[in-house]
């Protein structure tokens, strides 16, 4: 517990291998923003088929000692500034997700300006306090040694073997010609290469380095649309949270396509409700999702009540690697759900990512974020209403059964009463009630008064300090 709030203190996140990478920077005294960056960096070696080093995300930070909170948005860029050569076609890809086909768009077209990078650095500048060098290590040991694939990743590197075995990543994922399984070893031995330089160079590696540069050789050969102005003009930018009142309690964060302070407005008090009335306020708050895309989330406090919740994506992931590197490329471009308006070369791309915090007479009561493409907020939403309303722990909020609503559907996980079944049939809806937990109902990770929470639907791990 931190000391004065009763918050838990430690990381959740999406990969045991992560979160004890975070475990390690708190161990030895690091700040909140330490074991975010660090553990960010392990997400990018051993969560690969979720995020990676070429990759987009957002983070919220609260500095417990000036009581500030702050957003971080590091996401993907528009590429194209002062771009001359023609721009390619997309790749169209049908992707299995349960028993739905998804389409998508991969491919060097689908190649958004990365943020990753810059900004954990921007992070590790405004709050860090060890060496950078230093939080580097997790992940490098990490790609050296190699990572232990946990079953719901290699349930969804199964789901996204088309894309992921692309060129370089049928060496990674399907060596010996079999795509690797839960329990088996995963070998990036380029991804330490690429770290080595982003331990030396600093985080700029990717903007003036060379990993910027071998980026900028793999466009010219593919004919990507990410030039060398992209990478210079990309910065970092801090915001201030969206905020809205949620059962007694101040909720901070993203404004942005997840749209989490408006769904938590429409949705009324859920303690002591029947299933059927949860069930039915549910699907009210939450209406109007689409297609599914792939993220990953961790979240750390620290002793000292700072707190940090960070959401990495890659998209799908484009099919391209950087040569010798193991560097997947974004997809971000292929996203059509991130598509909306006019985007024009330079712009930062909108996002369903929604890292937020909850604060009771101005204590830090929840840390929480969520992966999971749009299914992203009927995660996150549901938890919060878990914590914050109904009483639960993190762990118990995570772990009860979930629902989505998309379109005129509304998808189940087992474990809903039949009384919740009947009343949301009985809206002259289609009811699919999935046969078990599934990683398509997205992954949350919390800390909170009542302890760590991580999620089952993508083999997480939470790691409670001292």
């Amino acid at each position: 517990m931190t000391p004065g709030t009763g918050i838990s203190s430690g990381i959740a996140a999406g990969h045991p291998a992560t979160a004890e990478a975070g475990l390690e920077i708190l161990s030895e005294g690091g700040s909140a923003a330490d074991a975010a960056v660090a553990a960010s960096l392990a997400s990018c070696v051993a969560e690969t088929v979720m995020t990676g080093i070429a990759g987009g995300g957002h983070a919220i930070v609260f500095d417990a000692a000036r009581r500030k909170t702050r957003l971080l948005d590091f996401f993907c860029a528009v590429p194209g500034v002062g771009l001359e050569r023609e721009r390619p076609e997309l790749v169209e890809l049908a992707v299995p997700f349960g028993a739905e086909l998804v389409h998508y768009a991969i491919g060097i077209a689908s190649c958004a300006v990365p943020g990753v990078p810059a900004g954990l650095g921007a992070l590790w500048e405004a709050a860090g306090t060890m060496p950078w060098p230093r939080l580097v290590e997790p992940a490098l040991r990490l790609a050296r040694e190699g990572v232990v694939v946990p079953p719901a990743h290699a349930s969804c590197l199964a789901m996204l073997a088309p894309v992921m075995t692309m060129r370089e990543g049928e060496r990674i994922y399907a060596p010996r010609g079999k795509l690797l399984e839960a329990g088996e070893r995963l070998h990036q031995p380029g991804l330490a290469r690429a770290l080595e330089l982003l331990a030396d160079e600093g985080p700029a590696s990717f903007g003036s380095g060379s990993l910027g540069r071998e980026l900028l050789d793999l466009m010219d050969g593919r004919g990507g649309l990410v030039t060398a102005s992209d990478l210079r003009a990309y910065r970092p930018t801090w915001s201030d949270p969206v905020e809205t009142s949620y059962a007694g309690a101040r909720v901070a964060t993203r404004g942005g396509l997840a749209g989490i302070a408006g769904a938590l407005a429409r949705l009324p008090a859920l303690s002591g409700a029947t299933e059927a009335e949860r069930a039915l306020a549910l699907c009210d708050a939450l209406e109007g999702d689409t297609d599914p895309g792939e993220t990953t989330n961790l979240t750390v406090v620290d002793p000292r009540g700072n707190a940090c919740v960070v959401t990495t994506s890659l998209g799908l992931g484009s099919g391209d690697f950087l040569p010798g590197l193991d560097v997947h490329l974004n997809s971000m471009l292929g996203e059509t759900d991130l598509l909306v308006g006019t985007l024009e070369p330079g712009e930062r791309m909108p996002s369903m990512m929604a890292p937020t915090l909850a604060f009771r007479d101005d204590e830090l009561v929840l840390a929480a974020g969520a992966a999971g493409g749009t299914r992203l907020r009927s995660a996150l939403v549901q938890v919060l209403g878990g914590v914050l309303d109904e009483g639960l722990a993190p762990q118990d909020a995570i772990d009860r059964p979930r629902l989505h609503p998309a379109a005129d559907v509304v998808h189940l996980e087992p474990g809903f009463a039949d009384e919740a079944v009947a009343a949301l049939s009985g809206r002259a809806r289609a009811v699919r009630v999935w046969p078990e937990l599934h990683h398509f109902f997205g992954g949350v990770s919390a800390l909170g008064t009542g302890g760590a929470g991580a999620d089952p639907r993508r083999s997480g791990r939470a790691l409670l300090f001292g």
